[in-house]
């Protein structure tokens, strides 16, 4: 880690870097391309953690396509999920018999996203596929995967392009694994 931003002393060390991820973005966002041309698909951003991953995910899909937010929450500011979902900002727009696509940046127990997709199937969308940055496949809870995915992670508290932990690292190109010194206090 020679990188200079001081947060980076806060990891453990570095799972993906910026040019990784990029290329991921860019394959992923090809392939969407590929399997929604002529579908007017509406591109759901799911807030905070999701937003550096969609904003260059969408810039890299040659298509038309409408764009909405919503937030839901389970973690608060601990590691472990709560297992309690709170919908903290809906959808502005009906969804009835549109391609919707969730983007998420982590697929870990599957709680969330379960619930998300089940709640937009009930309002009458005609799809609603789940993209991911990264999976986590060893955590899951509830049996659900993701359409799409970026990539796939081993079990580690993992933060930076847009994940955080109690609101910090967001802001960090790179993804990487924080160090249990800063959440094990």
């Amino acid at each position: 880690m020679d990188n200079k931003m001081k947060l980076y002393q806060d990891l453990d060390h570095v799972l993906l870097t910026a040019e990784e991820i990029k290329a991921g973005v860019e394959k992923l966002g090809k392939q969407l391309t590929e399997d929604y041309a002529g579908k007017n698909p509406l591109f759901i951003c799911i807030l905070r953690g999701s937003i550096v991953f969609f904003a260059d995910l969408i810039r890299s899909i040659d298509l038309p396509l409408q764009i909405d937010t919503m937030a839901v929450s389970s973690y608060g500011s601990g590691t472990e999920t709560s297992g309690m979902i709170k919908m903290e900002k809906d959808l502005r727009e009906s969804i009835k018999d549109r391609h919707v696509i969730i983007v998420e940046d982590i697929v870990d127990t599957g709680r969330t996203l379960s619930y998300l997709k089940g709640d937009l199937a009930s309002r009458g969308a005609a799809s609603v596929k789940l993209v991911t940055l990264l999976d986590k496949p060893s955590r899951r809870q509830i049996d659900i995967e993701a359409d799409y995915a970026c990539f796939t992670i081993p079990d580690a508290f993992v933060v930076g392009y847009g994940l955080d932990y109690d609101e910090k690292y967001r802001n960090l190109p790179d993804i990487g694994v924080l160090h249990p010194r800063i959440y094990n206090k």
